[in-house]
């Protein structure tokens, strides 16, 4: 017995997935948890900094920053705190409302609820000016009681926008805040007859310290690399964004120095927002539960009943009602679609798949590192969180001049735009998982350890049933994301190889808008089946 309780040594370390390292500090125990982590870490670097560092190489000159790249900056930074702190600040009581009750329908509006941060953003675009445009349905609702027509474009266009795409992902974040909270803490609340206003700061307010600085730095590295939203609603040099200006140096000017710089240095902004997230969140306590279903005893009084409905109801209008435009003007449309719309469905299917796969693999691999290795998740976790701040035409023309040499990059053009998809997916998926994951060690980790429990044991009978729900909306995210992405592939796709947001991109140029509006609204539906179908998968129950 006394043997059993020791350390493992010799062929036994060996078996139980732990390796011996020596360093120059002395011999430390590495995990192959920990080297599996290390390689993913190694990989998202590779494609960050290294295709930066590709287009460097390839670029001839010096470049210095003139007033327009300055003007940018200030705009990007801007527009990403307010776009933020706007969809941080509003989600925080739709997920309160959404935590707090229980109602027919809400599984599938808390799906129908994601689908603007999973809708193509041209397609997203194309909703909104439909609804606030000059001549959209608010406008006219405007102009018959007298009013001017209200403008979208500019400033206010942008972070209307952004709120559109985000307050979807915040409320989802922030929801599986409040619902990790365990159910016992509310029924101890009730037994004692704590009020609204004590299970507000003793539970929910320390989950919120918790998760909102998490959440601010994902829709604020979000908004940094905003491109297409600032290209259709900037409105001007005035409101250009450093992506835009990347995409300039690109493609009007095949200006890699200047490119690479500006690349350079809106890795350097987003990596220093997400330093400062880390350091101002603190992990939440809330102890284990049984995992029952939470009933809030607390939220039975009429006036709450009345607020959490209206915060629901104004939620839904504002990023349902661009949907329903899109599916009015597309819906006529579906009938008579071109035949290689179906080729291109297809194509995009399984772009996603293949990306779903990749990130989950990264995702994993980091995620247990970073929980059961803290030392290293140290400099892993903004790593992985470097990926949302990389600029995809940075990387997709980095592997472009890294693989010309060696084939022909357009017969690799979708698995690239695969792994690229799925990198910029990784910090979504991080960010799901990684407290999860640190919660599941907290409470069940040393029981584990004292059991023995490693390697793949511990992996699929604890960590990954454990894991699902977060796993299947990580999965969901990365799936839905790749097939409404339009970015890489129109660096490598050849004519013959279109995925459906590029062939509506095409449409559109050929202003063949009918056919546009129904090859959007086929889309919407792609992204929304592949969304609630590895959601749904991931779901214990309906509460996420």
């Amino acid at each position: 017995m006394a043997d059993r309780a020791g350390p493992v040594t010799g062929r036994a370390r060996v078996r139980a997935g732990v390796l011996p390292v020596v360093g120059a500090v002395g011999r430390v125990a590495v995990t192959r948890t920990g080297i599996a982590g290390v390689a993913a870490t190694l990989a998202v670097l590779a494609l960050t900094l290294g295709t930066v560092a590709a287009v460097l190489i390839r670029a001839e000159g010096g470049f210095r920053i003139g007033p327009q790249d300055w003007a940018a900056i200030r705009f990007t930074l801007w527009q990403a705190a307010l776009s933020a702190l706007l969809s941080v600040a509003l989600a925080v009581p739709v997920a309160r409302g959404l935590a707090r009750r229980r109602f027919p329908g809400r599984a599938v509006l808390v799906t129908l609820m994601g689908a603007p941060f999973i809708l193509p953003v041209i397609v997203a675009v194309l909703g909104l000016l439909a609804v606030f445009g000059r001549s959209g349905w608010v406008s006219q609702a405007l102009g018959l009681i007298g009013f001017d027509p209200i403008g979208i474009y500019g400033l206010h266009g942008v972070i209307l926008a952004h709120v559109f795409f985000n307050l979807p992902l915040a409320t989802r974040l922030i929801l599986q805040g409040w619902l990790a909270i365990p159910a016992e803490r509310f029924r101890l609340a009730a037994t004692l007859d704590a009020t609204p206003r004590d299970i507000a700061r003793l539970l929910e307010r320390p989950m919120l310290r918790a998760v909102l600085p998490g959440t601010f730095m994902v829709i604020f590295l979000i908004c940094t690399t905003s491109f297409a939203v600032a290209l259709t609603l900037g409105g001007g040099p005035r409101a250009t964004t450093v992506e835009l200006a990347i995409y300039h140096a690109f493609r009007l000017d095949f200006d890699l120095s200047r490119a690479a710089v500006l690349a350079l240095i809106q890795l350097a902004m987003s990596g220093a927002a997400a330093l400062i997230a880390l350091r101002i969140a603190v992990p939440v306590v809330t102890g284990a539960g049984l995992d029952r279903s939470v009933r809030r005893w607390d939220a039975d009084r009429l006036a709450l009943r009345v607020i959490d409905a209206l915060w629901i109801t104004l939620a839904a209008t504002f990023l349902l009602t661009p949907l329903a435009a899109i599916a009015a003007r597309g819906l006529p449309a579906l009938a008579d679609l071109p035949v290689q719309v179906w080729a291109a469905a297809w194509r995009s299917l399984w772009v996603a798949g293949l990306s779903v796969a990749v990130t989950l693999v990264l995702a994993l691999a980091m995620t247990l590192a970073i929980v059961r290795h803290p030392r290293m998740g140290r400099w892993m976790e903004p790593v992985g969180y470097l990926a949302i701040a990389a600029s995809p035409l940075v990387i997709g023309t980095g592997l472009f001049l890294i693989l010309f040499p060696l084939t022909d990059p357009v017969a690799l053009a979708l698995p690239v735009t695969a792994l690229v998809n799925a990198v910029m997916a990784l910090p979504f998926a991080l960010r799901a998982l990684v407290p999860a994951a640190a919660e599941v060690e907290s409470r069940f980790g040393r029981l584990a350890d004292s059991l023995g429990m490693t390697g793949t044991a511990r992996l699929t009978r604890l960590t990954l049933p454990r894991l699902r729900r977060p796993l299947g909306f990580s999965a969901a995210l990365a799936g839905a994301l790749s097939m409404g992405d339009l970015g890489v592939v129109t660096l490598f796709a050849d004519p013959g190889q279109a995925t459906l947001p590029l062939l509506l991109y095409r449409l559109m140029a050929a202003y063949r808008m009918d056919q546009a509006a129904g090859v959007a609204l086929l889309l919407l539906g792609l992204s929304l089946a592949v969304f609630w179908i590895f959601d749904r998968g991931g779901r214990v129950d309906a509460d996420v």
